[in-house]
């Protein structure tokens, strides 16, 4: 009540009960909400959701958040034991010790550090430590060092790859004076055959380059013919050491396309596989040329085909390789050696052809060493016909020139009439030779790799670009002036590799550093004569013209697949790096792993 003092009035101020108070309150609230629309009240229930969900979330991690340090580093520890767990059942025992023994060194402060990414930095720890002891070797870790000629090498590498890239990319073939390309076998050649460099010298742009390619572009259903060997060896073979080197199953699933189809080319009458065939329709058939298959051709495939059965675990492809083998095993021969020309379909050889270790017999030789290396030696037909074949060399080819007595291999024209003939090609056999003598055979043998090595270095050293022809003739006649002589038609170097890969295992068979320098004379003589400004190197047409050699605008594929990689392992010192205990070279140079059986 409100009043005035003097008027007697006054002002009384209260609430009303409890109780009626309540009731009032209860009514006025559901009165509100009675009033509101039906739009308004979903969305008071949906914030009302929301803020539900949320506190789901937050209040665990508040919690969370109030745990100890100690708290941490035990779920680090746990998390990584789980790691090791699961690595000792995959039988990784090497590399769940190694990560024991990281978390003993860290400290707890940087187990967060773990914690975040707990198998990618062990694992790049792990690749810089263990190198060839692990699984797979980190070619691209920052800690790999290089030498000057090394480096010299890698630039000389990624100059071609460049132009190749930027002129020529996915095509087979690279003309570097025109900037323009050709196809082969509609492969891209060039990327395939040289993918396995890229890696071995670390580079690791280049083979990302090549691997996106390949996963996404190499297809083998074109409508045109390919050759076996020639496919076997550099498509089939760079496919299986890229595999071999990383791991990466694109390289795998590539080559046993590949692999499947090509077996067409052994359903021959006799088993000798024809050297041709479509890799689309499957047609296989003998060359254009004439009715005969190259021998060195159909036994150099081997090592692949028997590399290919090991990574898929079926024994169809080394199955038909090996029918291949046991066959010509069993055909006569002259003290081991074996003439040029072998027919398909009657799976006899063409008794009236040349004996050579040069062009269409070279390999046959170097894939009876290294077919019985790559089963661990434990197949001792190879390594029999290997030795009679050698013993033939030195009784029916091995000759010695005159003034300076340089040995040589010469040939049986029509398997009877000795050619003091040698080609560039069989420069491969002092780099056999030694790696035969290191894996058991006779001390001559190694005798005849070095007299062999300096006679193929000569071919280089006494041309006035100091490049080697593809062909040499040596005189035989006492007055002779000088050991050898070119032929016009003859005096063109294509950069070859088989020098230098026999440079290669002189060098890390003997440590002798003089194979390291002949390797240096001739790498700077390609720098000088054979490169192109801005497009990388290409084949010239004369040795003997120091100033006009004569580009023939064209870089082979295996200029990167081999001359390039032998150069680059020839400058390596460690005789681990590509171990020959490990791995044994197919004739492009790549790299297949040595099976214990």
């Amino acid at each position: 009540m409100i009043g005035n003092k003097n008027e007697g009035l006054s002002i009384t101020l209260g609430f009303p009960d409890g109780d009626d108070y309540d009731n009032k309150k209860k009514q006025s609230v559901y009165r509100i909400w009675k009033r509101l629309s039906s739009l308004q009240r979903s969305l008071i229930f949906l914030v009302l959701l929301l803020c539900g969900i949320s506190a789901i979330y937050i209040f665990p991690n508040l919690r969370q958040s109030h745990t100890t340090n100690t708290d941490q580093v035990d779920t680090a520890i746990r998390d990584e034991k789980d790691s090791i767990q699961k690595l000792v059942i995959k039988k990784d025992k090497e590399k769940a010790d190694f990560i024991a023994s990281l978390k003993r060194k860290h400290a707890k402060h940087q187990i967060d550090d773990l914690m975040n990414h707990p198998l990618k930095t062990v694992d790049n720890d792990f690749k810089v430590e263990q190198k060839e002891n692990s699984a797979v070797y980190d070619y691209f870790s920052p800690y790999r060092k290089h030498s000057s000629r090394q480096t010299a090498v890698i630039d000389a590498f990624k100059m071609s790859w460049s132009a190749y890239k930027k002129y020529a990319w996915g095509h087979d073939e690279f003309h570097p004076i025109s900037k323009t390309h050709s196809e082969w076998f509609q492969l891209g050649l060039t990327i395939v055959d040289g993918i396995d460099t890229a890696i071995i010298m670390g580079l690791k742009t280049e083979y990302e380059d090549a691997r996106t390619w390949i996963q996404n572009d190499l297809v083998f259903t074109h409508d045109r013919d390919v050759n076996l060997f020639e496919t076997t060896i550099r498509i089939l073979g760079g496919l299986l050491s890229a595999f071999h080197l990383t791991k990466d199953n694109v390289f795998k699933e590539k080559a046993t396309d590949i692999g499947n189809r090509m077996l067409p080319c052994f359903n021959s009458p006799s088993k000798v596989p024809y050297s041709d065939i479509n890799l689309l329709t499957g047609k296989a058939h003998a060359p254009r040329w004439g009715p005969d298959s190259s021998t060195s051709e159909v036994t150099t495939i081997q090592l692949e085909f028997r590399d290919l059965s090991r990574i898929t675990g079926d024994k169809k492809y080394e199955k038909a390789v090996d029918t291949v083998s046991n066959h010509v095993h069993n055909l006569p021969k002259k003290n081991g050696l074996v003439p040029i020309f072998i027919n398909a379909n009657t799976g006899h050889f063409r008794n009236s052809a040349t004996i050579t270790l040069g062009a269409r017999g070279d390999s046959y030789y170097e894939y009876l060493l290294k077919q019985w290396l790559q089963t661990g030696k434990t197949n001792s037909m190879y390594k029999d016909d290997y030795k009679e074949a050698v013993d033939g060399m030195r009784s029916q080819l091995v000759r010695q020139s005159e003034p300076n007595k340089l040995t040589y291999i010469g040939e049986l024209l029509g398997g009877r009439s000795f050619s003091p003939k040698m080609d560039h090609l069989v420069c491969f056999l002092p780099g056999t030779l030694a790696l035969g003598y290191i894996n058991g055979m006779p001390e001559e043998h190694m005798d005849l790799a070095k007299e062999m090595m300096r006679t193929c270095y000569e071919m280089y050293n006494k041309m006035p670009t100091k490049l080697s022809p593809e062909i040499v003739f040596f005189n035989q006649a006492k007055k002779s002036k000088d050991d050898l002589f070119v032929k016009p038609a003859d005096s063109h170097n294509l950069l070859r590799p088989e020098t230098v890969e026999s440079l290669f295992y002189l060098h890390r068979i003997t440590g002798d550093k003089i194979y390291q320098d002949w390797g240096w004379q001739i790498f700077q003589a390609f720098l000088k004569y054979t490169k192109v400004e801005g497009a990388g190197f290409s084949s010239i047409n004369n040795v003997r013209s120091i100033g006009n050699p004569g580009f023939r605008d064209k870089l082979e594929s295996f200029f990167l697949a081999e001359t390039l990689k032998y150069f680059y392992l020839l400058f390596e010192d460690s005789i681990d790096y590509l171990s020959l205990d490990k791995y044994v070279f197919n004739t492009e140079g790549h790299a297949l792993p040595i099976y214990s059986q």
